[in-house]
């Protein structure tokens, strides 16, 4: 099999949850222990951070990689979903996984696979833990998939653990109150191992100090120790201040972060906590490589789709959030942008809150409806019906490129585009604009 085989392989043997949803969702462990069992548990080979939550661990991961990495790191980086190519999933220090490398994992592994009959996530989770631990990284970043007491990433023992914005999404897999979507996350907890959460919520704080506390973790909130001020932004990078609330082995830091979305303030304050963390069990990271490696995140790690811009006139900007919290950072971001009229493609996936979602779009904007090709996509006809009403207005189209190239065709120079709703929307316009 060459590349373009394998990859087909895994895409259409593997149960796969972008194509199927719940029903590639394994609610057990056994695969995945039995895949890396058979690999040697390569999972013990290599130290890890693990970061759950349901919006920002994404971010959280790539800008924990990224400062490792410019502090001289040989430093791992597992994250879901891909965007434009299979191996953004499995990087060391920001290069992607050698196509060599997957082709053999494949090929070596095939009867195991057929054996077993592990998901696609699982698969991929078993390659990433065995390529670590062949390529000898100092550290692996462990993002996880889908909840995190029962994704297949849990059968790590890191030495710090992250959880960011817990929110609702997913709910038919894990729960319906944000309390049991946090008991899901809380499942990344480890015994005697420092667990920082990134944003303090009152009304679910418990189940993570409850946790923590049943398995003797020491456990931080990292929106007590840090206050994230906001200085300027510009089409390059959003200036922030970060000001301990404690004393901290970094004084006020004054940051030039080139994710530029507002809600990357959420998600700094846990990485920067657990950076402490890491300090204090024996990494060394000075304030220089923090700062610059938070300045050159997205050049560092290939980190694509958060408030990136993809064009300058119309300014065109593209983000993957796609949950209620998603959406509500997305229109704050755009809130904050100037522009005469706002464009917005949108497409949605079919097992998506939309109620929650097209409340809060803006009825001033020109909607431009359509489906990523995508079996669990809502057909752009159907998503059009359905913001009708709620006032938003838009024609349908048959392809997320359509609709992309007839905004771009009608939005006058000073307008601006917004492209997402969808992971999959975005994946599909990000190579209109290379």
């Amino acid at each position: 099999m060459n590349y373009i085989e394998v990859i087909d392989y895994l895409y259409s043997r593997l149960p796969m949850f972008t194509r199927d949803g719940s029903s590639a969702f394994k609610k057990d462990l056994t695969n995945i222990r039995a895949l890396c069992a058979a690999l040697e548990n390569p999972e013990k080979a290599f130290k890890a951070v693990h970061i759950a939550g349901t919006n920002g661990k994404g971010s959280s991961s790539h800008m924990l990689a990224a400062v490792l990495q410019t502090a001289g790191y040989r430093t791992g980086l597992y994250t879901s979903p891909h965007l434009l190519d299979f191996r953004e999933r499995i990087k060391i220090n920001g290069v992607l996984i050698p196509q060599a490398y997957v082709i053999d994992f494949v090929k070596n592994n095939q009867s195991l696979i057929e054996t077993i009959q592990p998901s696609f996530f699982e698969v991929t989770v078993a390659m990433a833990f065995r390529y670590f631990a062949d390529m000898h990284v100092d550290i692996a970043v462990i993002e996880t998939g889908l909840g995190g007491r029962l994704d297949s990433t849990n059968i790590i023992s890191p030495i710090a653990t992250l959880i960011t914005n817990i929110g609702y999404d997913h709910m038919n897999m894990l729960g319906n109150s944000l309390a049991e979507i946090a008991y899901e996350k809380a499942g990344i907890i480890k015994s005697h191992t420092p667990i920082v959460i990134s944003e303090r919520q009152q009304a679910i704080e418990h189940v993570f100090i409850n946790r923590a506390q049943e398995l003797v973790a020491p456990i931080f909130f990292a929106s007590d120790e840090w206050k994230i001020d906001e200085i300027a932004v510009d089409t390059e990078f959003q200036y922030l201040k970060a000001i301990p609330e404690k004393e901290k082995p970094f004084e006020a830091l004054e940051l030039c972060l080139d994710l530029r979305g507002s809600y990357q303030q959420k998600n700094l304050p846990g990485v920067l906590s657990t950076i402490r963390i890491l300090k204090e069990i024996g990494f060394t990271v000075s304030e220089n490589e923090l700062v610059d490696g938070l300045k050159a995140v997205q050049k560092l790690t290939g980190l694509m789709g958060r408030w990136q811009r993809l064009s300058a006139q119309p300014l065109t900007i593209c983000d993957t959030g796609h949950n209620e919290d998603g959406w509500k950072e997305v229109i704050k971001n755009i809130t904050r942008t100037p522009f005469e009229k706002l464009h917005m493609v949108i497409g949605v996936m079919r097992d998506k809150d939309l109620e929650h979602m097209l409340t809060l779009l803006p009825k001033e904007a020109n909607f431009y409806f359509c489906s990523p090709a995508f079996q669990r996509a809502l057909p752009a006809i159907d998503l059009q019906s359905q913001a009708a009403n709620y006032g938003l207005v838009g024609e349908a189209y048959d392809s997320v490129q359509h609709a992309v190239e007839t905004a771009g065709q009608i939005a006058s120079k000073e307008d601006l585009i917004f492209i997402g709703g969808s992971t999959f929307v975005v994946a599909e316009a990000l190579p209109l604009f290379q």
